[in-house]
């Protein structure tokens, strides 16, 4: 239901727009409204125009609707249904999952859109040349869209180095789980600065909102992470002598992209030599199934056993 009323709106409203703006029949406006409202929600990426939505960076009333069906696709179901069947209660206590994956991905994406904003607001190839409130608008969707969601509005391959280091940190984090969205995942991410901040308070417990979170998924979140973290480091290896004439910074780039299932690029996907494709493939592959699949593993994983050894505290850094 979420997904068919989700879609079905912002194609409307985008075949709409398309009819108004660029002159297009209602036939291939509902064609391309429907294409990119499918593509914005499952946070896919792909658009009908060779420079993605580019030509529209400027109008909000395109940029919004795609906006909102990444955000709601990339939420996850569960915080959905959650957010739905509490929305007629006044004093609704939100799970620590909704209550991560919402603020967090809230956070992620202003502070995303405040970092663009600062690092390319005078770079004449991306927000330059646009008034200040298009600036704004265009750091606001490549926020967005950097977790996972693949379309660009202004040229990735132009961006400042910064920028292109921060796009690694959003993509890699992805959104939110069970959703349409890719990466590690907005609550493994933010549990862990849990797990760091009551260590560094010295509580024997992690907690949030009255409520304790078990050593079992803490360590499910931490073996995402490393593993995930491994994965990009050994494509990265793999790649960079199959394609050592392109820069390190795209490359890397790539890696993450494919990785986190984004879909962005900074230009040099048809550059790469077969093999180096080759190993962006796996790890596309490996980043949609591969994570799912262990994160399920590791839940269902769990052996238990009837004694336990001594404990030992070996000295840590």
């Amino acid at each position: 239901v979420v997904t068919v009323v989700v879609e079905g709106v912002v194609a409307l409203w985008l075949a709409a727009r398309f009819a108004m703006t660029m002159g297009l029949g209602w036939r291939e406006a509902l064609w391309q409204g429907a294409f990119h409202a499918v593509s914005a929600y499952n946070n896919a990426g792909f658009s009908t125009w060779p420079d993605s939505v580019m030509r529209h960076v400027t109008d909000g009333w395109v940029l919004g609707p795609l906006m909102l069906a990444i955000i709601v696709g990339g939420l996850g179901f569960p915080v959905i249904t959650e957010l739905w069947a509490s929305r007629r209660k006044r004093h609704a206590r939100w799970s620590i999952h909704t209550t991560l994956t919402v603020w967090g991905s809230a956070a992620l994406v202003l502070l995303g859109t405040l970092a663009l904003w600062l690092i390319e607001h005078d770079n004449a190839r991306t927000l330059g040349p646009l008034g200040f409130a298009d600036q704004w608008l265009a750091a606001l969707f490549t926020s967005v869209s950097a977790r996972t969601a693949g379309f660009n509005a202004v040229d990735i391959g132009a961006l400042e180095l910064e920028s292109l280091v921060l796009h690694y940190v959003l993509m890699f984090i992805g959104g939110g789980s069970a959703g349409t969205a890719g990466g590690v995942k907005v609550t493994t991410v933010f549990l862990l600065l849990l797990i760091v901040w009551s260590e560094i308070r010295g509580r024997a417990d992690v907690e949030l909102r009255g409520r304790r979170i078990g050593t079992q998924v803490q360590r499910q979140a931490l073996s995402i992470l490393v593993l995930s973290g491994a994965a990009v480091s050994l494509g990265l290896l793999l790649i960079i002598p199959l394609a050592d004439q392109l820069p390190l910074d795209k490359l890397m780039f790539e890696v993450v992209s494919a990785f986190a299932t984004v879909g962005l690029s900074t230009g040099i996907t048809a550059d790469l030599p077969p093999g180096a494709q080759g190993v962006i493939i796996a790890l596309m592959y490996a980043g949609r199934v591969g994570v799912v699949t262990l994160a399920l593993a590791l839940a269902i994983n769990q052996v238990p056993r009837a004694y336990r050894y001594p404990e030992e505290k070996p000295i840590v850094g």
